[in-house]
């Protein structure tokens, strides 16, 4: 049961469709890496750079048992990798990622699956992944790793996810940037339903820091579209603040705003190389991930 748990966002079949493609960072540059990220992993260097408790899959050799004879714990050794890409997945768990309107999955639910589906191609390519899980505060931090059975890690993880609490992206934002040593790619998945200046900010932060930053914006089809013709009570999932409203009365002001809003958020990602994607829940995750890879692929 476990295991159909952990797989249930990588169908075979999906896996089969994007087995083929590379995640390419542009921006990136560590090591033996400049431009495209074509080189498989060869090994990694002897330059010692921290410790960190033991995790399922980390090779036993690396333990460093002198620290365990200090403090009856499990801590290994970290080594700077030369060849290999970081990348870091950020997954928003804040209450309104749990919308659905039915006709979907819910925005959580289509951020595992693109956040299962991504760590597998980039572990595939023996790349370093981690991931990071946040609503207001940061969940649950798994630092990067290459090594075997770390995909069954972070799918544990994506399985056992659930939406709850208030949000605060710019805040786990500068929570990870203060984690991060090393310049890496940041894969951002959220309804990005926070402060607009503190979110731009925060990605702006690692601009800054030379890091390569990918923001899946995503949306249930009916914020996009706003569906509703009747008075209806909406709900704020996070606050449980209620408005009532007569739907086809704001219909068109509702379109006009969340068209304004998403087009703020491609422009200031634009101006800062951030790239910008936005998603909807109804088209299937790997039809998009699909054209999104190649799409990247043929631009870089």
């Amino acid at each position: 049961m476990a295991d159909q748990d952990e797989r249930k966002f990588l169908d075979p079949l999906v896996v089969s469709k994007l087995s083929n493609l590379e995640i390419r960072a542009r921006l990136v540059v560590e090591g033996f890496i400049a431009g495209l990220h074509k080189s498989p992993y060869k090994g990694f260097s002897v330059e010692f750079a921290e410790h960190r408790q033991y995790m399922p899959g980390d090779p036993i050799k690396n333990i460093d048992w002198k620290v365990y004879a200090r403090r009856d714990r499990f801590y290994v050794k970290e080594f700077e990798e030369e060849t290999n890409l970081r990348a870091y997945l950020l997954v928003d768990c804040s209450a309104s990622m749990g919308y659905s309107s039915g006709a979907s999955i819910s925005k959580l639910q289509y951020a595992c699956s693109l956040a299962a589906a991504l760590s597998y191609l980039m572990l595939r390519q023996q790349d370093s992944v981690g991931l990071l899980t946040f609503t207001s505060q940061i969940r649950r931090y798994i630092p990067p790793r290459s090594v075997k059975g770390h995909l069954k890690v972070i799918l544990t993880e994506l399985a056992n996810l659930s939406a709850g609490e208030t949000t605060n992206v710019s805040r786990s934002l500068e929570s990870l940037a203060r984690r991060i040593k090393r310049r890496g790619l940041i894969i951002l998945f959220s309804d990005l339903m926070d402060n607009q200046h503190s979110v731009l900010s925060g990605l702006k932060h690692f601009r800054h820091r030379k890091h390569e930053v990918i923001v899946f914006h995503l949306l249930d089809e009916s914020e996009i579209a706003f569906p509703f013709d009747e008075e209806l009570a909406f709900v704020d999932m996070e606050t449980q603040e209620k408005v009532i409203a007569n739907a086809r009365q704001i219909g068109a002001r509702y379109k006009r705003s969340i068209e304004s809003w998403t087009a703020e958020y491609k422009r200031h990602c634009h101006e800062h190389l951030v790239e910008y994607v936005l998603l909807c829940t109804s088209t299937p995750y790997d039809v998009a991930l699909t054209r999104y890879l190649e799409k990247r692929a043929r631009l870089h």
